[in-house]
């Protein structure tokens, strides 16, 4: 499958302040639970040697090398940010798993691949910015018969949320919606997945830690290192922080109603 020529992350020298732009700026992707939870992801999806991946929102492609390594799998990683493509060829190949990995510019609802292709298709902290059932409909469709799909999302362990909470989010996060558990499992089974596994986790301090897990060490530093300097030196991203910073009330809400699900189905 041809690609066509992405940006290397040496060339990207000031970021859009969104979202999604300053973390392809910044070469950092995240989501709840950290490697924890891609790990419990990676076995309901019974996903071992000679398995065909698809990690779909692959961002850095943390996720994309870490299956490789660790399982065995090839893995396609696909990202709407050619950004996001960029650092993860760089990881892949710093890894050394470039022959088990391919990353490629694509929108997840509309997905440049036949029917029945993969083994197993992963999300992990993408499907709350899209238009849910179109998207869970095209990882359905790319899945082989029998294999499996596996979300890690954000998910409301509490409902309803405050509205300034939600109001928060829907400001701050790319308008991200979460969901509760019974209403991603039934996004699920409306996609006419079948043996549904879901399980859901509250918002503990150790999920930072799982989260640190999967960075490498100069990988943080650097992120780090670049955040700072356009702090020091953009007033318009030192505004963008500071319109974003929550308040103590967003941040006991947060811990007290957002934690993230495991929901995981057999085409």
């Amino acid at each position: 499958m041809e690609n066509k020529k992405q940006l290397s992350p040496g060339e990207i020298s000031q970021p859009e302040f969104s979202f999604f732009g300053v973390q392809a700026y910044l070469g950092e992707t995240n989501h709840l639970g950290g490697l924890k939870a891609t790990e419990e992801l990676a076995e309901l999806c019974h996903i071992d040697n000679g398995k065909y991946v698809l990690d779909v929102g692959c961002g850095v492609g943390i996720t994309a090398c870490y299956l490789a390594k660790r399982h065995g799998c090839r893995v396609v990683g696909v990202d709407i940010s050619d950004r996001m493509i960029a650092w993860a060829q760089k990881r892949a190949k710093r890894e050394g798993v470039e022959d088990r990995l391919e990353f490629r510019t694509a929108d997840a609802q509309n997905l440049p691949f036949e029917d029945a292709l993969f083994d197993a298709v992963m999300c992990e902290s993408v499907t709350v910015f899209l238009d849910k059932q179109r998207a869970v409909s095209e990882y359905v469709r790319v899945a082989k018969p029998g294999g499996y799909v596996g979300l890690n999302e954000g998910t409301w362990v509490r409902a309803p949320p405050p509205t300034e909470l939600v109001a928060y989010i829907d400001r701050t996060m790319a308008k991200a919606t979460f969901l509760t558990s019974d209403e991603w499992t039934e996004l699920l089974e409306a996609s006419g997945l079948t043996d549904i596994r879901a399980r859901t986790y509250n918002f503990p301090l150790s999920m930072s830690i799982n989260e640190l897990r999967r960075v490498d060490f100069k990988d943080s530093v650097r992120t780090v290192d670049s955040f700072f300097s356009l702090y020091i030196t953009s007033p318009s991203f030192r505004k963008y922080v500071k319109e974003r910073t929550p308040s103590r009330k967003i941040i006991k809400s947060l811990f007290a109603y957002l934690g993230y699900g495991i929901y995981v189905g057999r085409k």
